[in-house]
Order: structure tokens, then C-alpha cells, then sequence
């Protein structure tokens, strides 16, 4: 464990023990805190801005390309108000259109979400027609996502998942039903029948009624695996039924649930007995979705209690030697604690993702490992600065291109 977290300095002062809070007692943020997230921000956009001078140039993804970066701006001119982010959004995201693969129809790593996130910049630049234009090209990889029969996976980083994501994000950056509820809850009624037919084939009804696999493994989180699909199932935008809530997702989140380290951290993929990664896409930190959420439908405290595990978990082995990023660093486990601060309201949480902040407002200075693309908005500095954004607002905070 400590190969790959760095000891917390803040687990014996937590929150009941500091005088000091950057927040007052109705959880509002001091100006001096402010000041010091948003001066940040300003330091760290400028040393992204100029890595992203050797970034790959063909990278068009939201994962770890320009379509993640103008994803940021986009965030940003929602978070400060300000016309010019958007316009740099815009900028990156005609980038991203000019290298598309035609491929994927993901969110994160295919065309879909280029096209999203390029709609709605045009959309709010007053730029319609652009904008329906890129939606009508997410639209037209509709038929491919629904064929049963096709080779594709069923995870949010390239399968139906992705697709799936791609669609409630237009809606709620639209604010409207810019996308048919029906081409929505087509997609899930797939992605049930596949799990389904899954778990039928390999003799795993007894287990869990629904069953993903991805590379010939059973992941188990929000990447790649059972947790993102489970989370997305159970959003009341999908309109999946009661009676499928009830008889194949709950008991299939069940199964997730009993797959729990005695630590309170979850494994990779089934059968992995190596209590190793807390990272959003591998461990509780991913995990913690699927279980708020389902304690949000079914009403469960053990949802919460397993949740509040899961927060224990990153907070205890959160600060990760593998960086800052949002896909296994320290800004991605930060959003466990904004999470649960938005379902209970419990400072608590507030306060240690202000520490987690804190630790990432000293970037560069603890000697963590260089990911493979270190200003993108997955991996790298771009998702650093997404989070300290988000924690101005922490009402608001959401894992970008993931949590709804």
C-alpha cells in the first residue's frame, strides 16, 4: 500500500480537530481560500498551456486530448462567467473535429464526445446550426450502438456506456430534451439484454443477473467495468423500469457490493484477491457512485455505510504517488469526498477535499511520477485544474465525463 500512496498528513487532525477550516459553518468557502484556488488556477493554466505545446497532435479525445481540454474551458466559463473560456474551448474543441478517427462512439476516448462537447461551445457561442450539425453526427452512430449482435463492449471508455454518457450530457448542458428520452432508454434496454445474455451464457444468473466483460475480464469499476455500468442504469433519466430496477440491477449492485476487501476497498476485477488500486477507474473511489446512487433509489443505509467506506479508503491511501489527475491521482479521489459532502452534507467531507486540494495547489512538490500525457484532462494537470474549479462551487462538483 505504501508503494503507492504517499502517508496523509492531515488523517490525524481531520476535521473535528482543526480550528482552522478554509470554509464557515454553513460549509461557504473564506475569501482567502478562494483567492488561493482561483490564483492557482491561473498559475496552473499557464504551465498546462504551455506543455500542451508538445502534446500529440492527433489526440482528439476527451480522455487525454483536446476535446478534454476544451472540456475544461468549457467548465471554467460556466464556473467564472467568463466569454473568453468559452472561446478558447471553442478553439481547442475544431481541433479535436479536424482528427477524428471514425471509430469509437465513446464519450471519453471516441467521436461522440468530441462532437458533444464542440455542440455545446457552438450552442452557447450562438453558433445553432454548427451545433446541431455535430449532434446529428452523434445521432447517426445510433443504429451501430444498438445492434446486440455487434462486437461492442458495453463500459463507459468504449463500449455503449460511452455512448449512453454522451447523449445525457448534451441533454443536460441543454437543459432540455435535446436528445429523445427513447434513444436514450434504447441504449439501456441493450445494455440490459447484453448483461443478460451474459450472464445466461457463462452460468452466472445465480451471482448476478447482469454480467459485463471487457478483454475477457470482469471489471469491476466505472472505466471499464460493473460500477459505471450499474451507476448509469440507475439514473432517472434512462427511465428504466421499476420492476428492472428492481430484479436485475439491484440484485446485480448486491453482487458489486459483497465483492468488498475487508478493507472497505474493491478489487479491479473479479477474483482479484490484491487489495492494490484506489483510483477512480480501479478501487472505491469508482465504486463510491454506483453505491450513492443506489442508495439514492433503493433507500438503503448499507448503500451509505459502504459509501462512507469508500471515502475512509481514499482518505486513508488517497494521495497517490501515480500524480494528480482525476483518473488515478489525487484530484479523482478528491471527488469521493465532494460526493459524499453533496449526499450528506457532512463537513466532514468538505474539509478533506479541501485538504486534497491543498495538496494538489502544491503541485510538483512531492515528487510524484510523470503520467504519459501530464496535461491532459484524464490524466494529467487539466483535470487538477477541473477539480480546484469544481471546489469553488462544491454544491455543483461532478467527476467530469462521468458523474450526471
Amino acid at each position: 500500500m505504501d508503494a503507492r500512496s504517499f502517508p496523509n498528513p492531515y488523517l490525524y487532525q481531520d476535521y473535528s480537530k482543526d480550528p482552522s477550516t478554509p470554509f464557515n459553518s454553513a460549509g461557504q468557502l473564506i475569501p482567502d481560500f478562494v483567492n488561493r484556488v482561483i490564483n492557482k488556477i491561473k498559475e496552473l493554466l499557464q504551465l498546462m498551456e504551455t506543455g500542451l505545446k508538445s502534446a500529440d497532435p492527433r489526440d482528439f479525445t476527451v480522455y487525454t486530448g483536446w476535446s478534454g481540454i476544451a472540456l475544461l474551458y468549457l467548465h471554467l466559463s460556466e464556473v467564472f462567467g467568463d466569454q473568453s473560456f468559452l472561446i478558447r474551448a471553442q478553439e481547442y474543441a475544431s481541433k479535436a473535429l479536424h482528427c477524428l478517427n471514425k471509430r469509437d462512439v465513446t464519450f471519453l476516448c471516441g467521436d461522440a464526445g468530441p462532437y458533444a462537447v464542440a455542440a455545446v461551445i457552438l450552442h452557447r457561442l450562438g453558433s445553432h446550426k454548427e451545433a446541431d450539425e455535430c449532434i446529428s453526427r452523434v445521432l447517426q452512430m445510433h443504429p451501430s450502438v444498438l445492434k446486440l449482435e455487434s462486437r461492442l463492449p458495453d463500459e463507459l471508455l468504449y463500449g455503449r456506456m460511452g455512448y449512453l454518457y454522451t447523449l445525457l450530457f448534451i441533454n443536460k448542458c441543454y437543459n432540455a430534451e435535446k436528445v429523445s428520452y427513447r434513444c436514450i432508454q434504447e441504449v439501456c434496454d441493450v445494455v440490459i439484454k447484453s448483461g443478460e445474455n451474459f450472464a445466461a451464457h457463462k452460468r452466472m444468473q445465480s451471482q448476478s443477473p447482469l454480467m459485463y466483460e471487457w478483454y475477457g475480464e470482469y471489471y469491476v469499476g466505472p472505466a471499464h467495468g460493473l460500477a459505471g455500468i450499474y451507476y448509469f442504469l440507475m439514473q432517472p433519466q434512462c427511465n428504466v423500469s421499476s420492476e428492472k430496477l428492481q430484479t436485475l440491477i439491484g440484485p446485480s449492485v448486491e453482487f458489486v457490493r459483497h465483492l468488498r476487501y475487508p478493507s472497505g476497498n474493491y478489487p479491479a476485477c473479479i477474483g482479484d484477491n490484491r487489495d492494490l488500486l484506489v483510483h477512480w477507474c480501479h478501487g472505491a473511489p469508482g465504486i463510491i457512485y454506483m453505491l450513492t446512487q443506489a442508495y439514492k433509489i433503493f433507500k438503503a443505509s448499507a448503500y451509505l455505510a459502504d459509501a462512507a467506506q469508500c471515502a475512509e479508503i481514499c482518505w486513508q491511501r488517497g494521495l497517490l504517488k501515480k500524480g494528480y489527475g482525476i483518473c488515478h491521482g489525487v484530484a479523482g479521489n478528491a471527488y469521493t469526498f465532494l460526493a459524499m459532502y453533496n449526499l450528506t452534507h457532512d463537513l466532514k467531507y468538505l474539509y478533506r477535499a479541501c485538504k486534497f486540494a491543498e495538496w494538489c495547489m502544491d503541485f510538483g512538490e512531492h515528487g510524484c511520477r510523470t503520467p504519459d500525457t501530464p496535461f491532459s484532462l484524464f490524466e494529467g494537470l487539466a483535470g487538477t485544474i477541473y477539480f480546484l474549479a469544481d471546489l469553488l462551487d462544491p454544491a455543483k462538483a461532478r467527476f467530469p465525463a462521468f458523474e450526471i
